[in-house]
Formats: C-alpha cells, structure tokens, sequence
C-alpha cells in the first residue's frame, strides 16, 4: 500500500507540474509579459496548495482506496484539455492549469492513508517515503520541454494522461485501506473546524511553512539567485538547483526515521537552527566554493529533513479521525509558504541591490521556528496520548 501509494502521489505531482517547464515556451508563443508567465505557473500551485484542506476532509471521510484513484482520474480531464485543445491562448491555459492543481492535492490523501498502515513509532519513516513522491515534479521538469521536441506540443500531456489513467485503474482494483478504519460522523466542515481548533495544526502549519516553504522557495528561485549573485550560466545554475531538490528529496524520508529513533522535536530544532546558521552564513555571500555550496547543500539536507519530521510528528499526535484534515490544512500552508521568500527576496534585491538582507531574514524566522518548537511544539506533543515514549525509556 505504501509503495502504490507512493507511485500516485509522483504520478500525480508530475501531472501538476506540466506547466512549470513551460513557462518560457508560452511566454514567446502567446507573447506574455512576465507577471501572466507567473500567474500561468502559479495558478496549478496556489489552488493544489489551498485543495489540499477539503481533500484531506474528505480523505477521513471516504479513505484514501476511493480517493487516491478519484484524484488521478480527476486530474486526466485537464491534463487532456491543455494537451489537445487548451495551448492556443492564456486564458485557457488559465482555465486548465486551475483544475491542474487538483493533482497537487493528493498529498493530503496519501499522509493519512499511508500513517494508517503502520504503529505509530514506525510513520515518520513511512510518511517520509510517502514524502519522496514529490520527486514526481522532477519527472516533469526533465522530460516536457524533451518531448515536445521530439514528439510535438501535445505529447508529454498525452503521455501523462495515459500514465494516470494507469495508475487510477490499477488502484481503484488494489488499494486497500487500513484495517479497522471507521468514518468519522461529523460533516466535513465540522471537521476542519475541529481540525483547525486543534494546537498541533496551526504549529505544523507554521513548521512546514518554513520547512518546505523554504525547499520550494531555492527550488523555484535558486537558479535566479545565483546567476545574480555569482554570475553562473542558466545550465550550470539549473544543474545545481536540481542537485538541491534531489538532496532535499532524499532526506525526507532520513528525516521521518531519525524522528522516529529520536522524537520530532529534537529533529525539528536541529533543523530550524542548521537552516538559520546556513543561512546567516549565505547573507554574507561567501565565495561558492566551497563554503557557498556547502552552506546551500547544508540547508537543502536540513530543509528535506524537516519536511518529513513535520509530517512524522502529525502522523503521530494528531488524532486519528483527524489526520487527513489536519494533513490538508498544514499541507496548504507549506505550498503556500513556497511563494512568500521569492517575493521577498526580488524585492529585496530590488531596494539594496544584494540578497544578503533577505537571507538573514530567513536566519531569524528559522531561529524562530526554533524557539516555538522548543517551547510551544513540545508542549503539545507531550500532552499528546499518542505521543511515543522517549527514547531513553
């Protein structure tokens, strides 16, 4: 189940990233000016990002057996639509890229359906290889502008249509939900609110939007900061962006298990003081190499760790009825969170010519992060009746 799952959640996050890697492509065909190139790639973003509250409502209500497939199959409608008919003006590819994001929000069907299967002291493993998923936005990144190259405009849509509607078929016959799960009674929005009252949504959502705000932030904005500031070629900024991206996806499930070995809480505050040390370090922009890619490569470990361990700790203090929702509402704040540093820092650049002042911003609101996890996270997860013995017992 876990590894069905896993393939879903990539599949469908490859399909939500098809316009991304096209961005430039429908620039200079549609002669768009920067700000409607922004607005076409963030528009699947911000409403994955937002759909991911309801969906993780209606995941504690169906499971994840009937939603995981209902996704999938939702997502091919727009996926064919911008593939055959919807590439000939902005406002279609407006309309498209808005039912798009529906595929960004099988995240919060996967945290719950997932965390499920397994005893508490073993998800933040599992929710960290559920995690790995979004590599799926990879998939897309290397391989749209290819084949429409090689294959024409409509191929890589065409493609990605096939391969859900795959993956929706094979999982509507074999996905299974856990054993014992019961339908909670409450309506779905009863239920957000009860999420929503809950302490450890509002403290997750406030360390995922840091954690992986912060990896979609250098995964979006990298290449920018460092052709500016270190003058690098757009392929050699390119590459070095997709080595942080690949390091921050594999320490995603590495931060689900060392949160598992050694509580969420030591995890986290080891992060969020890495990330502000890094960062505090980068302000002064140091030579790249080596101290300069150092520094980067360091933040991106932290960043994919902390993402898991976020998840790791809802998994397990969460209440059970209450995963998915929580899941959704902390989920939309760290896709959100993604948008918030890259205005700063264009801003920033803007007004001082440097990006040093925008990096220390980043150090003080990680060292922050810091302080409320220490504090007001621990404090929750201790009165937790799932929350897991310590170690040393």
């Amino acid at each position: 189940m876990l590894a069905l799952a896993t393939v879903g959640f990539a599949v469908n996050f490859w399909a939500w990233a098809l316009l991304s890697p096209l961005g430039p492509r429908f620039k200079e065909l549609l002669d768009l000016s920067a700000s409607e190139q922004a607005l076409l790639v963030a528009v699947p973003v911000i409403v994955g990002s937002l759909g991911r509250i309801p969906v993780g409502a209606l995941t504690d209500r169906f499971g994840g057996r009937v939603m995981l497939p209902l996704i999938s199959a939702a997502t091919i409608v727009p996926v064919l639509f911008i593939g055959v008919a919807g590439q000939g003006s902005l406002a279609a590819l407006l309309v498209g890229g808005f039912f798009l994001g529906i595929g960004g929000t099988v995240f919060a069907v996967g945290v719950p359906f997932v965390s499920a299967w397994f005893p508490p002291e073993r998800r933040g493993l599992v929710v960290g290889v559920f995690g790995m998923g979004m590599g799926g936005t990879a998939i897309s990144a290397l391989t749209t502008v290819r084949l429409i190259r090689t294959g024409g405009s409509a191929t890589p849509f065409l493609i990605t249509a096939a391969v859900l509607a795959v993956y929706a078929a094979v999982a509507w016959f074999v996905l299974r939900d856990a054993p014992g799960r019961t339908a909670p009674a409450q309506s779905t929005v009863a239920r957000l609110a009860a999420a929503a009252r809950l302490s450890i949504t509002w403290q997750a959502c406030v360390l995922y939007a840091v954690a992986f705000g912060g990896y979609v932030a250098f995964s979006v904005y990298l290449p920018v900061y460092l052709q500016s500031a270190y003058g690098l070629e757009q392929a050699d900024a390119a590459n070095r962006m997709a080595g942080f991206v690949i390091l921050a996806v594999a320490m995603r499930p590495i931060g689900g298990w060392l949160s598992d070995r050694f509580g969420s809480i030591p995890v986290l505050a080891t992060v969020f003081g890495v990330v502000s040390l890094c960062a505090a370090v980068q302000a002064f922009t140091p030579t790249l190499m080596m101290a300069g890619t150092i520094a980067f490569l360091t933040m991106a470990a932290a960043l994919g760790a902390g993402s898991g361990a976020v998840f790791a700790l809802v998994a397990k203090v969460a209440p059970a009825d209450k995963v998915g929702s929580v899941t959704g509402l902390v989920g939309a704040a760290g896709g959100l969170g993604g948008f918030v540093p890259p205005l700063v820092m264009g801003l920033v650049y803007g007004l001082f010519g440097s990006y040093g002042v925008g990096l220390a911003l980043l150090s003080g609101v990680s060292l922050l992060t810091l302080v409320l996890t220490v504090t007001a996270v621990r404090s929750t997860a201790g009165r937790s009746p799932a929350a897991p013995p310590s170690p040393s017992t």
